[in-house]
């Protein structure tokens, strides 16, 4: 927010971002039973996606680059499968899911295409 550094301008850091409200936002019509459990979860891995890719925006080494990133979709592949469950359960329907879904393919995307970047500059 207040440190402007390029990783601030990259895609990856804009839709994760974007992830990120997006939970925040779909977790709000979870029902309150679900405020200290799934809730948290998902808000937490959004957060973690969003801040590992900042954190390996900032590493010099690309093997230290591609382990924060990787993290960061380890993440994505948290929040995906539990939103299945939420769905699931009738706490949302796929049309309230669907701009999240969206992001959660772009963000998956991306950081895929930033690991084997990394891997192949090795």
């Amino acid at each position: 927010m207040f440190l402007q550094l390029s990783h601030t301008k990259l895609n990856i850091f804009q839709f994760s971002k974007v992830l990120a409200l997006g939970c925040y936002k779909v977790t709000k019509l979870f029902p309150n039973e679900e405020r200290f459990a799934m809730v948290q979860q998902i808000r937490r891995a959004a957060l973690s996606v969003h801040s590992n890719i900042a954190e390996g925006c900032s590493r010099k080494s690309a093997s230290e680059r591609k382990r924060y990133f990787e993290i960061a979709r380890g993440s994505v592949i948290e929040i995906d499968t539990a939103i299945d469950i939420a769905y699931e359960l009738s706490y949302v329907s796929v049309d309230q899911l669907q701009p999240l879904g969206n992001n959660i393919i772009q963000t998956f995307k991306l950081l895929s295409g930033l690991i084997k970047q990394d891997i192949s500059h090795n």
